[in-house]
Parts: C-alpha cells; structure tokens; sequence
C-alpha cells in the first residue's frame, strides 16, 4: 500500500539552502515539494493560486516574515495548510509569537533531516512539533508590545524618522511619538534604538 504524499511548500530566502533543503525533502517518498518562494509575500501569492498540505517557512525574509505570512494564512487562505517554522533562531519572543499565530511546528535548521521529516508527519497527523532546546521558553516572558508599536518600533529600527513612519502607517506624528514612547518605556529601554535592539534580542520585533 502506499503512502499518501504529502504536498509542501517551501518559503526560504537564501536560495542555496532553499536547494539543498528541498532535495533532502524530495528522498523522502512521501513527501514533495511542490513549489518554493524566496520570501512570505511570494509564498502567500502561491498559496492563494494552489493547495498545498504544509507550509514550511523561514522566520526573517524579505517584504513578510514567516510569522505574518503564519498569521496571513489562518486569516486569509480558506482552507489553510499547516505550518512548520524552520529558524536559526532559538528565541522564546518567536516562538510564542508563532503559537499564537497557529503554527504546529517550530524547529532550529541545525536540526537532522530526518527530524524534520517526522515532524511534517507528525503535524500532518494532527500534532505539534517543538525543538526540544525552545520547549521551556514557549513559557518564558510574555512579549509586551502590541501590534502597532511593534509595527513602529520596527520601523524606527530602520532608520525611518517619525515623520516618514506617521506617512507609512498613516497616523499623526504626535500619534507615532506617543506609540515609540510607549514601547521605549515598556522595554525599559532610554530610546528607541536600544528598544529596538531590546525586541530584537527577545524575539518581538
């Protein structure tokens, strides 16, 4: 009898690891890579023109993260598929953000390729997969930021004066200064740099 396939799709922005990461999938013989993006924005676009059973994705990539393409999948894709977090980072700040986006597995790319395998097929049967090393964490510091200051203090890190993110967001500037206030305050940082680099550390930003 064989096995049912499963259908992935893989969302990685560094192309060679993308390679490598979907020809050691392709061995196993019940599992295909069906299609492959170089960031969250393209991995959406596919999703909403194809099935496919599971998401396997990258946290940091270009024009969306893998936590909001996490979240814009469980709000926009009708019959979303499962998601699998593949990172190089170990942070609690993350790996709560993406419990709370509904993703079923969260796993460090140090891991062995057989690990991941039996993770995909664990979540397929309905479980959830969490590198052994992030168990603990999931239940570490509680991210205080809210979305939006989120949002803000992300782009404050790239350099953006507050003028240019009241144009981005589309808010008043008194209304941005308020929201960098607040989180600067919450992290208990002296400015918005050291608060971006406090979020940052802790997985939030």
């Amino acid at each position: 009898m064989s096995k049912t396939v499963i259908n992935l799709l893989l969302a990685e922005d560094q192309t060679m690891l993308s390679g490598a990461l979907a020809a050691l999938l392709e061995l196993e013989d019940d599992l295909h890579v069906t299609a492959r993006a170089a960031d969250g924005q393209e991995a959406f676009q596919l999703l909403q023109q194809q099935s496919v059973d599971v998401v396997l994705t990258d946290i940091e990539m270009p024009y969306m993260t893998g936590l909001d393409l996490a979240q814009a999948i469980q709000q926009d894709i009708p019959k979303p598929p499962k998601v699998i977090i593949l990172t190089t980072f170990a942070r609690a700040g993350y790996l709560r953000r993406a419990m709370d986006a509904g993703v079923k597995g969260y796993l460090l790319k140090d891991s062995p390729a057989e690990q991941l395998a039996g993770a995909i097929r664990q979540v397929m049967a309905g479980g959830k997969v969490i590198a052994p090393e992030l168990a603990a964490a999931a239940w570490g510091e509680q991210d205080p930021l809210t979305d939006r200051e989120r949002q803000i203090l992300r782009l404050a890190a790239e350099g953006q004066s507050t003028g240019q993110i009241a144009g981005q967001v589309h808010l008043a500037e008194g209304t941005v200064r308020n929201y960098l206030s607040e989180a600067i305050s919450k992290l208990g940082a002296a400015n918005r740099v050291e608060a971006a680099r406090l979020a940052r550390q802790q997985g939030w930003l």
